[in-house]
């Protein structure tokens, strides 16, 4: 039993993270810009100042883009080699959390549940085989909290002092993937943690290593960036910091306070049904115990300061979860084991009820709806079809089963090939404007080499990507690309809408002129205006227009 179940583990994290990765279309505006800043990187040769569609692009700091150009270099630049560090990254925290869980509690079972409930927790899945920073900022900022706690614990000076080092190093990495927030979370998990303790004295003395480790760590890239670009400091932290998540104006998400409670509930699926249970167990557990008000603080306080902040996202809170499946796992365990186990019974019914009226539901628009077979095939829909008919049987033996290992074992495979199916039938419900790449694709031997390629702002990094170009024109708005069009060497790649024909006459007199665009947008605000074009495509939502100048090029009289 020891080594079946770590070794299932592996296998469910290889079968859910690693093998679905390339399946799924990239999708905008998240997986195209994580995939094209690298891209630019390995193509330029340039590390130190990250650039979208040759543009300076100053969201984030550069280890993101290092980790998945460095992939890329590994193994091509396609969906697979993108995704792939934020999916070897949710591998790691949930070794981490595994360590750190055998380390500070006495129940054997602690490690290898929490470990599970991390792994087949929805939001840790669905963002863990996505192309964002979250899984690699989770990632280093459970490193640095682990780290500092098993250097608390340490019994010699020098363990400690490797120990604090290691999480100095988590600590600068997370600032490099994700800037000052990395800074902030440990914070204000270890001060309230220590307090509670009261060793804050103790702790605080401790915390001169890995702020000097951390910062000759962070130095030479900044004082690199800051050299190159003097004011990327200056935006990075007023404007990426201050304004998106400290003004309700300036956020770029603006949400109401509770916001993150559905994300916990949601995000913390297939457990959230045993709610009971897990309430029942902790409220029955020692709250004295170091890892669980280590782990208290850690979920509780994160989250509140998120829930405060201006800008809000699902993903910020994805570093709550390892404290959060450790949570889970103590308080399931310890209700069970005092026998209680009316709670888990009702719970695993609510996912029987649940799955088998989202069987039926399914079933039934197969029937009625034959469009859906169109978007994906019948094959895709099996496997979701078969996901949500083991997950409703695996609960109900679980129910039924007396042991409570069998229990245990049964009720975390319930939803496994469920979740594999996401990636299978997501063309379902993404729409060509959140992932046009193989429209883009499909057209591309319709394009001269030569062209000039104009775009939406909303569109232009999967053009990048799509085309390999980093000299895209960018129409209309000027979305996220606004700071780097600002500068000398960016005010001649931004065109008003109005001024697409004069554009296309006037600076492309020798080359084809292409146009994507919305196809609603191409059709009412474009179309009017612009020549006829030599070669057009439409998917339900884009379009893909050519123009070819020549002597017959039409003249508008137009501003």
């Amino acid at each position: 039993m020891r080594l079946t179940i770590p070794l299932a583990l592996v296998g469910v994290f290889l079968f859910l993270y690693i093998l679905p990765l390339g399946i799924r279309p990239m999708v905008i505006p998240d997986e195209a810009r994580y995939g094209e800043v690298p891209r630019e990187m390995l193509a330029s040769g340039d590390w130190i100042v990250p650039r979208l569609n040759g543009l300076r692009y100053f969201e984030k700091p550069p280890l993101g883009y290092w980790l998945n150009a460095a992939s890329m270099w590994l193994f091509g630049q396609n969906a697979f080699a993108v995704r792939l560090p934020s999916a070897i990254s949710v591998g790691l925290t949930a070794l981490l959390l595994f360590v750190w869980a055998r380390r500070f509690t006495e129940d054997g079972d602690v490690p290898l549940l929490a470990t599970t409930v991390f792994l087949l927790s929805f939001e840790v899945l669905a963002v863990g085989t996505l192309s964002v920073l979250d899984s690699m900022l989770s990632l280093f900022i459970t490193a640095t909290i682990v780290c500092f706690h098993l250097a608390d614990a340490a019994g010699s000076s020098g363990r400690r002092a490797v120990l604090l080092s290691l999480a100095a190093v988590a600590c600068g990495m997370a600032f490099l993937t994700k800037g000052f927030l990395a800074l902030v979370v440990p914070v204000l998990v270890i001060i309230p943690f220590a307090a509670w303790e009261q060793r804050l004295k103790t702790l605080v003395q401790m915390s001169w290593l890995p702020l000097i480790t951390a910062v000759l760590l962070v130095l030479p890239w900044a004082v690199a960036i800051h050299q190159r670009e003097p004011d990327f400091w200056r935006y990075f932290f007023w404007v990426e910091h201050v304004d998106r998540f400290l003004s309700p104006s300036g956020g770029q998400h603006p949400e109401p306070f509770w916001f993150y409670i559905p994300f916990l509930l949601g995000g913390a699926m297939p457990w959230t049904p045993l709610l009971g249970t897990i309430f029942q167990g902790l409220r029955n557990s020692n709250r004295k115990e170091q890892a669980i008000r280590l782990a208290l603080c850690w979920l509780t306080i994160p989250v509140l300061f998120f829930s405060a902040c201006g800008g809000k996202v699902g993903t910020y809170i994805l570093p709550c979860f390892p404290p959060l499946a450790f949570l889970i796992a103590i308080g399931v365990l310890r209700c069970l084991k005092q026998g209680d186990l009316k709670g888990f019974a009702r719970g695993a019914g609510v996912v029987v009820v649940l799955n088998s009226l989202s069987l039926l539901a399914l079933l039934m628009g197969l029937v009625l709806v034959p469009e859906m077979s169109q978007v994906v095939t019948l094959g895709r829909w099996s496997v979701l079809a078969a996901g949500l008919l083991l997950w409703a049987l695996f609960s109900f033996a679980a129910i039924q089963s007396k042991g409570l290992h069998r229990k245990l074992v049964l009720y975390s495979a319930g939803p496994v090939l469920f979740m594999f199916s996401w990636p299978l039938v997501s063309p379902a419900v993404l729409k060509t404007t959140k992932a046009p790449g193989a429209f883009l694709l499909s057209n591309a031997e319709k394009i001269p080499a030569n062209s000039i390629l104009i775009a939406d702002s909303a569109l232009t990094a999967s053009v990048c990507w799509s085309y390999r170009r980093d000299d895209v024109l960018i129409a209309g708005g000027k979305g996220e690309y606004a700071y780097g069009l600002a500068f000398e060497d960016g005010q001649n790649r931004h065109i008003q809408t109005e001024r697409l024909a004069r554009f296309i006459e006037e600076n492309a007199p020798k080359r084809c002129a292409v146009l994507i665009t919305r196809a609603n947008h191409y059709r009412m605000n474009c179309e009017p205006f612009l020549p006829e074009p030599i070669f057009a495509a439409f998917s339900q939502e884009l379009a893909l227009v050519v123009f070819q100048p020549n002597d017959q090029f039409m003249r508008l009289d137009r501003p």
